[in-house]
């Protein structure tokens, strides 16, 4: 069997973005709160009945934060453009090591409605 877990985290940020569409304001510094979500897929350990911890999964998940909360995205080192396509692979990319490992990254502005989603395979 193949269990699935999520945890979800959120955090607000400053960017720019050159754009075709809404290019004005969009080039101005500007924020909003960003949701993300990671999943991991893997077996339930038998003897205690988890994927995984959701505690160590909190812990990487704050250091992932730290990273992008409260930041200039355009100046974070190694995500590029400050796409919601860029942050789920910056997400993905600072948790290659985790175990089990993670399936799915989702970014989203609730405020916009707009969503990324990166399904990584196994």
């Amino acid at each position: 069997m193949l269990f699935t877990v999520s945890q979800r985290f959120f955090f607000d940020a400053a960017h720019t973005l050159k754009r075709e569409i809404e290019a004005e304001g969009s080039r101005r510094i500007h924020g909003h709160t960003y949701h993300a979500e990671v999943w991991l897929a893997g077996p339930r350990n038998p003897d205690t009945g988890m994927v995984i911890d959701l505690g160590l999964l909190r812990r990487r998940l704050d250091e992932v934060r730290e990273l992008l909360d409260h930041r200039m995205l355009d100046e974070v080192p190694g995500l590029g453009a400050p796409t919601l396509e860029n942050l789920c692979l910056f997400i993905a990319n600072e948790m290659p090591d985790f175990s089990p490992r993670l399936s799915r990254v989702r970014v989203w502005r609730e405020a916009l409605g707009d969503a990324c989603t990166l399904e990584l395979k196994p």
